[in-house]
């Protein structure tokens, strides 16, 4: 069998139902398809196994009806089930919390939209050398005041719709949650203990008579320690990497998700989504839970 479940997109107020509209779009796609709606508001058609073309075809068709009605979709051969997983690892920035924190950081130094110019760039792939990219953004934030970083906090920082219900969700079913950023440690340190991961690894922003530096301390976080962290954490688990989930939004993230079982794209760059296996576009990331049975 395939499955094709569609997750409904946020509204101001959190998670939307499904319009009727969607749903009946669904049943034309999915022609005598059984149908089931979830608790969770999003639906589930049980169709016959597609073979290699008619899927190649379901899913062109598929990423017109998602972005019309603006829902998410994924096609599952069966169900995910949270045994066949041992760590959940996650990016931070713009997937975890919906802000880049070192954009906001400089901001109060006026220097935002330049610094914001490199995060696209790198996020995008365009630098190639992430390590290097950090470096100069960081570079152009020597001087600032380091309470700055609590500001970015208490008035900036916002948690994405939906990670703490996937994050106590896979808490509970016994997966290792991991926060692993190329954002700052000064920032983990707090997401980690208010979203509920159980470990972290970030960079370290350089602080001297309370103020930036404009330099790192120790090694820099880029995609292959990404993957490198995720992977130690499921060799400490006696499993290998195919028992991982791996979400991000940015180039940072590819090498992490390509050695994951299970790769989702979370409002990532096309780049990144074109190789996740499944992708969370307009909804909270609570719509991943959608794919479990």
């Amino acid at each position: 069998m395939t499955f094709l479940v569609v997750s409904p997109s946020l509204t101001p107020t959190g998670r939307n139902r499904l319009a009727q509209s969607a749903v009946h779009a669904a049943d034309r796609l999915c022609t005598d398809a059984e149908r089931r709606m979830r608790p969770s508001y999003a639906a589930v058609w049980k169709l016959p196994r597609l073979d290699q073309d008619a899927q190649a075809q379901l899913h062109g068709a598929l990423k017109d009806f998602r972005d019309t009605h603006h829902v998410d979709v994924a096609l599952l051969d069966t169900p995910y089930r949270w045994q066949d997983f041992s760590v959940l690892a996650m990016d931070m920035d713009s997937t975890v919390i919906t802000i880049e924190c070192i954009d906001e950081i400089a901001d109060y130094c006026g220097k935002k939209e330049e610094v914001a110019a490199i995060t696209e760039a790198a996020m995008r792939g365009e630098i190639k050398d992430y390590a290097e990219s950090l470096r100069r953004r960081v570079a152009l934030l020597a001087g600032l005041d380091a309470g700055v970083l609590q500001d970015v906090i208490r008035y900036r920082l916002k948690f994405t719709p939906g990670v703490k219900e996937l994050i106590a969700t896979a808490n509970e079913r016994g997966l290792h949650t991991l926060l692993v950023s190329g954002g700052f440690i000064q920032f983990t340190d707090f997401v980690s203990e208010k979203i509920g991961f159980q470990q972290s690894r970030s960079n370290t922003l350089e602080i001297m008579d309370g103020k930036l530096t404009g330099r790192l301390v120790g090694k820099i976080v880029d995609a292959a320690v990404k993957k490198t962290t995720m992977l130690a954490a499921c060799k400490s688990l006696g499993v290998s990497g195919k028992r991982a989930i791996a979400v991000g939004d940015g180039a940072n993230d590819l090498e992490m998700m390509k050695a994951a079982g299970l790769s989702i794209a979370h409002r990532a760059k096309p780049a990144v989504a074109a190789q996740a296996k499944q992708a969370i576009v307009f909804g909270g990331l609570d719509n991943v839970l959608d794919w479990f049975e």
